[in-house]
This record gives C-alpha cells, sequence and structure tokens, in this order.
C-alpha cells in the first residue's frame, strides 16, 4: 500500500465490508442478530468485522444468527458510567453458531450467581444509548433466560 492515495486505500477498505456496524444494529433493532459466514471456512464472525475471526479471510457474505445463546460469564455493573443507571448486568454469551457476543441481560441483578452460568438466553430486544464519548445512539442486545 506504499504510494497509494490515501483516498483510494479508504475506499477500498470500505468496500470490503459486506456487514456495517450500522447494519448490525439496524438488525438487533428489527429483532435480527447478523453476522457473517465465511465461503472458504464456513465459520461465523459475529459482531461483524472486515474479515473473517478464523482464517482471515475476506470472503465472507452477511447471514442472520438464532439468537439463541448460552452464558459463559457476566459482571454486575453497581458503578456505572457517566449517564447510565446501575445495577445492571452485562454478558458475555456463546451463540448457537459459534462467535461470543456481548450485550445486558434481562434479570435481578441481585439474584445473579454463578449459576447462571451456561443458561440459555435468546435475545429478546435492544439496550439504546447515548452519551458523549460514542457519537449518537447505539445499541445493544439484551438477553432474556429462553
Amino acid at each position: 500500500m506504499v504510494g497509494r492515495d490515501p483516498t483510494e486505500i479508504e475506499k477500498e477498505i470500505k468496500s470490503r465490508y459486506v456487514l456495517t456496524s450500522k447494519d448490525y444494529e439496524n438488525g438487533l433493532r428489527q429483532g435480527k442478530l447478523l453476522g457473517l459466514k465465511c465461503k472458504d471456512c464456513g465459520a461465523i464472525t459475529c459482531p461483524p468485522m472486515i474479515v473473517c475471526q478464523r482464517c482471515g479471510s475476506i470472503n465472507v457474505m452477511p447471514t442472520e444468527l438464532s439468537g439463541k445463546c448460552e452464558i459463559m460469564t457476566y459482571t454486575v455493573i453497581r458503578v456505572p458510567p457517566e449517564g447510565f443507571e446501575a445495577p445492571y448486568i452485562v454478558c458475555l454469551a456463546k451463540t448457537v453458531e459459534g462467535p461470543w457476543i456481548v450485550g445486558r441481560l434481562d434479570y435481578d441483578p441481585q439474584k445473579m450467581s454463578e449459576e447462571m452460568l451456561g443458561k440459555t438466553v435468546k435475545i429478546k430486544g435492544v439496550f439504546a444509548f447515548s452519551d458523549k464519548y460514542t457519537g449518537g445512539e447505539h445499541v445493544c442486545p439484551v438477553f432474556g433466560l429462553a
């Protein structure tokens, strides 16, 4: 890429995004969990990025995931960042298709315990947030017990 016009490089990189973060968030708003399926190795990547998380191929296509997941780990936020209200639960969940995604868990933070690890959850909605650091409204998935 040495010696190439930076504008051309930026256009090339943007052209490789077949599913953007904006597309991902719009899908969540519509009740869909979107990811990428690699045409070379078959792996699923979510949230979207420019390459397959497994093999690094750029030969990927958008795909819809089931939204069914297993809670792998969590934390109860008791001292929230500016603009958020506590307590709430953030969890890392493994989709049945393979990728792990971050979201909020719709569950009583006072009752949360290690017994929740491994529980099956499903995406049931989104949490919309906006703060002075993110440049506008964004959403993350909200999980509910299946």
